[in-house]
């Protein structure tokens, strides 16, 4: 299997709500194929983040929703100390929870944590040991 992620899908409790925070509150573009229970939003070339009523995700799935925390964390790099205070302050403009305030972290680098909604936690960091080109990581082989 080729090593590739295409879409992340995020099961939510209130579609509407999720979509009014991505799309109004931190400015994703919403893809025209988005309706009903089903949204999705273009984040990066090749990458998109999708929408779905939480207990439909998990009967697809097959699995059991024990709610609360799934284990993962969802992260945006950005480019400066600067740029994720600016992020997470959107975020919690937007309607988001601040989970961990920014600051400098053992790896060197700087982050902190927002929750969406829904109680999906987003790490926010800058790391200087990653470049970004356009938005994208460039890891080193």
């Amino acid at each position: 299997m080729q090593p590739r992620l295409n879409i992340i899908t995020l099961g939510v409790k209130d579609i509407e709500r999720a979509v009014r925070f991505y799309r109004d509150g931190l400015g994703w573009p919403l893809s025209s194929i988005s309706g009903g229970d089903f949204a999705i939003f273009k984040i990066s070339t090749g990458t998109a983040l999708a929408l779905y009523p939480r207990h439909l995700l998990a009967k697809d799935a097959c699995v059991e929703d024990l709610g609360g925390f799934g284990g993962i964390t969802l992260a945006q790099n950005v480019s400066s100390k600067e740029e994720v205070d600016r992020a997470l302050s959107q975020a919690v403009s937007a309607g988001g929870a601040l989970l961990k305030a920014a600051g400098n972290t053992e790896w060197g680098g700087y982050s902190g944590y927002f929750a969406d909604p829904d109680g999906h936690p987003w790490e926010v960091a800058y790391n200087p040991l990653i470049e970004l080109r356009q938005g994208k990581l460039v890891l080193p082989d």
